[in-house]
């Protein structure tokens, strides 16, 4: 999870590079950036109407490109990003639909249950023609869901007793406003009775009905009453402007925002003195002005704070957050460190996509989980004033400069998103790249690995936890009196041997330690053969045919050596016997030569955890020099071909001790060094 957060983190870092990249070649190619502010006298009559669009402002009555200009210039200044923006939102509002209401319960639902956002429904009587015609209708559309108002249509063909009940005996237009200024307060609906059904008359219907939720101050002396006013609202924002009534998007923002920042319009038009204005740091209109417990914020001094609804609601949603916010942002945040995965898994690409739906539904529900109790700590009454000063950090922190440059990289690619998908993917095949060429030299076979073997191992997996769940989850020790292990005890009361044995997966094999057996002293094995063939042939062969007689449950009783003595850097017990009556065992069991004489072992070469032993239990032979061994988690060594048929075979524990070979095994530490003497 830590290095999926990093990656995460490198990648946000390499959008930041990127849009400054970006910034800087357009500077290179135009000369301007988009913080960099337009003279509206250089722009078309075309322009201009599209900016006093996107910021909702009337233009009808405006016959003159001056006039137009003027009321232009006081909504607000005009940056380069702005001017961008609204040209590319006139081209994607061609694509915004309508909503159907099928009755009522789905009116109830979506409308009047809405507490903060305004919807414009356009109802259709019985056998009656709609107020507005489709032309109009569709432009409608286009026009107000720029500012975030929501369209429908109800037929009231579809519940004419929903209509009745309404009093809609005739095709007109319905507006749903919050009714009061508290968050989930009361909505209205208001219907529309003018006579004229063009776009602009019914757009101004609407935005004099948003307008009127805003507190409008006319004088000097309430802006000082307000000012100092201390009430619920901990944020507020003023806009100081020479206008009849605020912008359709401030008024937008409002209803937006219920209940968490107080919207407040100065109407500076017919105002003699504005000293208290300048006491206040208020030197020039129009002005946005956000004041904060913390101190006063003028809007539109950093990077990407234009005048537009997009751009005040990220800010105002950084600044004031809820907790619907924070859940969308780490909602957003978790799954793109979970879709790191499809890039970090290497092998098959089954498997990629198995592993990422699984990350994917675990991230998810722990996320849901881990905001349970979220949410009900903060409906605790003395956790307020925690929930009070993280606000007041946020908010020192996202009125910093690279709080802006944040916002305004989030806007921008949010409005490209064929490039951060692009970017993103780009980042991901690095991670794959790099990824596959580290793991490339320790485990080739987990890269290569196709489909079809990635689905056999993974149904081995599913075969072996369904038939025999207990063996498929032993990957930790477990401490116990029963050979550390109470399974393998209730393994072996089981006589007899009914159980459906375990399909274990054989990938472990290749992770078991192997090693090469050397020799201390210069004796070579062709002088130790020599020797070897010199003595009693017929000793030999009684010695030699007893040996192939013993059986293995009888060998493993005389070499079995009790886990308890079997410790780290101590020679096993059986190797002790063996080395202590070295010439009665070789001409018992082998008849060949000496042990501890001709055969001492080099034990530095062996890996620290392993047991040191001479001979192999599987086929009772001694270790030759040069021979390659292999040892268990539980300490024991053998030949490399001799314990692999052994395991290979379906016995998936070792054949002294029978503890799983493919379990890890803490080893017990004496303190007493082990006795070497054979008790009588």
């Amino acid at each position: 999870m830590w290095l999926k957060l990093c990656f995460l983190l490198l990648y946000f870092l390499v959008l930041f590079a990127l849009a400054r990249f970006l910034e800087a070649v357009a500077w290179y190619e135009t000369g301007v950036l988009a913080g960099q502010l337009v003279d509206p006298v250089t722009l078309s009559f075309q322009k201009l109407r599209s900016i006093l669009e996107c910021r909702g402002l009337a233009y009808s009555g405006l016959p003159e490109k001056k006039d137009v200009r003027g009321l232009l210039q006081r909504s607000g200044d005009l940056m380069e990003g702005e001017l961008y923006s609204a040209l590319n939102e006139e081209e994607d509002s061609e694509s915004v639909s309508s909503t159907n209401f099928s009755g009522e319960m789905h009116f109830y639902e979506l409308v009047e249950d809405t507490k903060d956002g305004i919807w414009l429904v356009q109802v259709i009587a019985n056998d009656r023609a709609p107020l507005a015609g489709k032309v109009h209708w569709e432009k409608m559309v286009k026009k107000v869901s720029r500012f975030g108002i929501r369209t429908g249509t109800f037929n009231c063909s579809s519940d004419p007793t929903y209509c009745r009940k309404r009093g809609w005996v005739r095709s007109t237009l319905i507006m749903s406003v919050p009714q009061t200024s508290t968050s989930k307060g009361k909505v209205m609906l208001k219907e529309y009775s003018g006579r004229k059904i063009e776009t602009e008359h019914i757009f101004k219907w609407i935005t004099a009905h948003a307008a009127s939720r805003i507190k409008t101050i006319h004088n000097s002396e309430h802006l000082r009453n307000e000012w100092n006013k201390n009430d619920q609202y901990r944020v507020k924002i003023y806009l100081f402007a020479n206008l009849d009534q605020p912008p359709a998007f401030f008024s937008a923002l409002s209803v937006k925002f219920t209940g968490r920042v107080e919207f407040i319009f100065v109407n500076v038009e017919k105002w003699d003195n504005k000293s208290y204005m300048e006491q206040i740091g208020v030197h020039r209109t129009p002005s946005y002005v956000l004041r904060t417990p913390e101190g006063v914020y003028k809007y539109g001094n950093n990077t990407g704070e234009f005048i537009s609804l997009r751009a005040m609601d990220s800010f105002l949603r950084s600044v004031q957050p809820e907790v619907n916010d924070l859940f969308v942002l780490s909602f957003v945040l978790v799954n793109l460190m979970a879709w790191m995965d499809l890039f970090i898994t290497q092998g098959a690409t089954i498997k990629r996509f198995v592993v990422l739906i699984s990350t994917l539904g675990t991230y998810n529900s722990l996320l849901i989980i881990s905001w349970l109790p979220v949410l009900g700590f903060l409906q605790l009454p003395y956790l307020d004033s925690f929930y009070e000063y993280s606000l007041k950090l946020l908010r020192y922190s996202n009125t910093t400069t690279l709080a802006s440059w944040v916002r305004a990289d989030w806007m921008f690619y949010s409005s490209h998103p064929a490039l951060f998908l692009s970017t993103y993917l780009g980042h991901g095949l690095l991670i794959d790249y790099f990824e596959k060429k580290r793991r490339r030299n320790n485990n080739s076979d987990e890269v290569n690995a196709n489909n079809l073997e990635w689905l056999s191992s993974l149904w081995d997996w599913y075969t072996s936890y369904v038939f025999h769940p207990i063996a498929s989850f032993h990957h930790v020790p477990i401490e116990s009196d029963w050979d550390e292990d109470p399974d393998l005890f209730l393994e072996r009361l089981a006589f007899p041997d009914l159980w459906l044995h375990p399909l274990i997966p054989t990938d472990y094999i290749k992770n078991l330690p192997t090693w090469h057996f050397q020799c201390m002293n210069d004796q070579s094995e062709e002088e130790i053969s020599e020797e070897s063939q010199e003595s009693d042939s017929d000793s030999e062969g009684e010695s030699r045919g007893r040996g192939k007689e013993k059986s293995m449950d009888e060998l493993r009783t005389s070499h079995k050596c009790s886990e308890e003595l079997c410790t780290l850097g101590q020679v096993c017990s059986c190797a002790k016997k063996c080395l202590n009556n070295s010439q009665e065992t070789e001409e018992r069991l082998y008849g060949t030569y000496n042990t501890e004489e001709a055969m001492e072992a080099d034990w530095s070469a062996w890996p620290a955890h392993m047991l040191h032993c001479t001979e192999c239990v599987v086929c009772l032979e001694n270790f030759e020099n040069g021979c390659l061994l292999m040892g268990l988690p539980c300490g024991h060594v053998f030949h490399q071909s001799c314990i692999i048929m052994w395991l290979v075979g379906g016995r998936h524990c070792c054949p002294v001790c029978r503890w799983a070979s493919y379990k890890k095994k803490q080893p017990y530490v004496l303190n007493q060094p082990v006795s070497t003497e054979i008790p009588s």
